[in-house]
């Protein structure tokens, strides 16, 4: 009997947001699960390999691209693989295997430098506050050329930050503490 559930590919999958939102899809979706260290039902995949991305798409629907270095202190060195390159080869491996969907793990970071009190709209430009925060605002634009360029659609989701527990207030900034991506909001695996 084959499976009629749509095949969703995950990078990142062993990850904090990707252990949350991987046990709910799979009620849903066929899902293949990676990462760039192979788990228990996690299976590798290096997200700069052009090829071995295009081999992981091949016949998905969808791709959900959570892979990255998700630290806004890190280095350009640190961020340059998974980030840029690997934001690049996820988008280009999606359009040429014909992935229907292509949805990106953007950060709030991505606008984090608005001003205090500025509502942020989704057609607000970027306007990010450290590195990782462009390489978000990169992985945007990567999709809004997918988008434009091929039959791929894109999404692009600027998360909070998901720590996984509350944040306390006494000492968390009002900034981070708004932006908080509980574990309530993106259901655990258990």
């Amino acid at each position: 009997m084959s499976d009629s559930r749509r095949r969703v590919v995950i990078t990142g999958a062993a990850g904090s947001i990707g252990r949350n939102v991987s046990a709910p899809l799979r009620t849903r979706w066929q899902l293949r699960e990676t990462d760039k260290v192979a788990a228990d039902g996690v299976e590798h995949l290096d997200v700069t390999d052009l090829e071995a991305c295009r081999e992981a798409f091949a016949g998905a629907d969808a791709v959900v691209h959570l892979a990255a270095v998700a630290d806004p202190e890190s280095s350009w060195d640190e961020l340059l693989p998974a980030n840029v390159i690997g934001a690049y080869t996820v988008a280009q491996a999606a359009v040429d295997t014909g992935v229907r969907r292509l949805v990106l793990a953007s950060s709030l970071q991505a606008v984090a430098a608005a001003p205090e009190g500025t509502q942020r709209r989704s057609t607000d430009q970027a306007r990010p506050a450290n590195l990782y925060g462009a390489t978000k605002a990169w992985a945007e634009a990567i999709g809004s050329w997918v988008a434009a360029s091929s039959s791929t659609s894109v999404v692009a989701l600027r998360l909070g930050y998901f720590p996984p527990e509350r944040p306390d207030p006494a000492v968390t900034p009002k900034r981070e503490l708004s932006a908080w991506l509980s574990a309530r909001d993106a259901p655990p695996s258990h």
